[in-house]
């Protein structure tokens, strides 16, 4: 029997109560932010790098990542582990990746260096970094992570992106894409490389992945013009390429009108407005010519052995001086030469005394000048590479451990003078709380007013996320 405009009793019920579940459904869409995240969503396509509120109250508001490319050794620089002095050459049995993991017969290999404590916390550092040693009242160290890739390429990409996979956006993206930037001359996400090369994967380290690419890292040159293509042609007037550029753009916005959902083209457009805005403030960003002579000794300008390094990280605090949100530095290159990089599978003493040579002053010079001018409260400092090494030798060396390894953090809402985490007593496994690398990228996205487990990118009919989809807090213990 018909019902009421002609339908059955059944259909009107059906339609009713699926009014009713739609009502329901807008309410709960709303409480997860759902059509907040469309206006967000809305707002990127314009430009992807507009400054947006963080979902809380941030403690940071930049990033600058020192990630020491090859795998520093945790036993030999800031995880103090009395217990392997005088037992060299022992045979213990731990597990190998390199046989499946499964236990192997291996001898032990003592620290190469000595450790004292530093500040008023007490921290045992190593001969290596006796300048990060006077920086430990302010830094937080973590010596519990460990990652799901015992070799460099997907290793590395976990500690960028969160898996062990390429395809993913980078740290850098995640969190431009979740704050934007604050200066819009510049980009929102710079890399630097060593002056020795790039890290093995290269740009997919820094890549947007599935996000438009106006959330990928931009790399700064490590030698020569940090940026090229700076000036402008020549015969061309700034007010010249201005009308040339408002007449592209009028032009790119007709035809990008019946193609709105196309957020790549929108971002590409965004792009050629940013490089010109860059030709008038980047070369001001990157000139060091009128730091004090002080300042640039700090650093370790004056030096040859910390010189390249030293300059990265003063255009590091001239960035974050700048608004720029996320600044990742490679401490270490190249592929070919063990020396110029982290993986010290044989020399150890040669290759680990050449990169802490390399950067320890450099990265203290950055913290104190960061902390004297203020900015180190609004400035997360993270340290670290892509696993550990093991504590076992490989003749004069040791090999990789995605088991157990050290990072830290300073500034930004970071407790300082304090250890999260405990390795074994071998320093080969997180062993007392241990830390994902997730954990680590929901702690930094945490410090800059960002929730791990809400901020999302809608791909591929998913809501993905940094750090995957099971919940995941961070590091609690190390935050003030």
């Amino acid at each position: 029997m018909s019902g009421l405009c002609g339908k059955t009793r059944r259909e009107l019920l059906w339609e009713t109560g699926a009014g009713f579940t739609g009502l329901a459904l807008t309410s709960l869409l709303s409480s997860d932010g759902f059509f907040e995240e469309k206006a967000h969503a809305d707002t990127v396509k314009a430009n992807p790098l507009l400054p947006k509120p963080p979902m809380f109250p941030a403690k940071a508001k930049s990033v600058i990542f020192l990630f020491m490319y090859g795998g520093p050794s945790q036993l030999d620089t800031f995880d103090y582990k009395p217990h392997l002095v005088g037992r060299d050459g022992q045979t213990v049995t731990v597990r190998s990746f390199r046989e499946g993991n499964k236990p192997r017969a291996l001898k032990l290999m003592e620290p190469r260096w000595k450790f004292k404590p530093y500040g008023k916390c007490g921290k045992h550092v190593s001969d290596l970094f006796p300048n990060v040693g006077s920086c430990v009242d302010d830094i937080a160290f973590i010596h519990s992570c460990y990652s799901d890739a015992p070799v460099h390429g997907s290793a590395m990409i976990q500690m960028n992106t969160g898996k062990i996979l390429s395809g993913s956006p980078s740290l850098g993206s995640w969190v431009t894409y979740g704050l934007g930037s604050e200066n819009q001359d510049l980009p929102g996400f710079l890399v630097m490389m060593d002056t020795t090369g790039g890290p093995i994967s290269g740009a997919k380290n820094w890549s947007s992945g599935y996000m438009p690419a106006a959330y990928q890292g931009t790399a700064l040159r490590s030698q020569g013009d940090p940026i090229l293509d700076l000036s402008r042609p020549e015969g061309m007037t700034s007010e010249v390429q201005r009308d040339v550029l408002d007449s592209l753009g009028r032009l790119n916005e007709t035809h990008r009108q019946p193609r709105v959902d196309n957020s790549n083209l929108a971002a590409r457009i965004a792009s050629y407005e940013l490089a010109y805005k860059m030709q008038s403030h980047a070369p001001e960003a990157v000139d060091i010519s009128k730091e004090p002579e002080h300042i640039k000794a700090l650093y370790g300008l004056d030096k040859e052995e910390t010189r390249d390094f030293g300059y990265r990280c003063l255009l590091a605090r001239r960035m974050v001086e700048r608004g720029v949100r996320f600044i990742q530095l490679y401490g270490g290159g190249g592929n070919t030469n063990f020396l110029n990089f982290w993986d010290a599978h044989g020399g150890i003493v040669a290759n680990h005394n050449r990169n802490a040579l390399r950067t320890d002053k450099p990265i203290a010079g950055l913290l104190k000048d960061l902390k004297q001018r203020g900015l180190l409260d609004s400035t997360l400092v993270v340290w670290g590479g892509e696993f550990g090494r093991t504590s076992h030798g490989t003749g004069d060396g040791r090999d990789h451990n995605a088991y157990g390894f050290t990072t830290w953090m300073a500034g930004g809402g970071i407790k300082g003078g304090v250890s999260a985490g405990e390795t074994d007593e071998l320093g080969m496994e997180a062993a007392v709380d241990k830390y994902h690398v997730k954990h680590l990228h929901a702690t930094i996205l945490n410090q800059m007013g960002l929730d791990p487990n809400r901020l999302s990118y809608l791909y591929s009919g998913l809501n993905q996320k940094l750090v995957g989809v099971v919940p995941v807090e961070p590091i609690r213990s190390i935050i003030s």
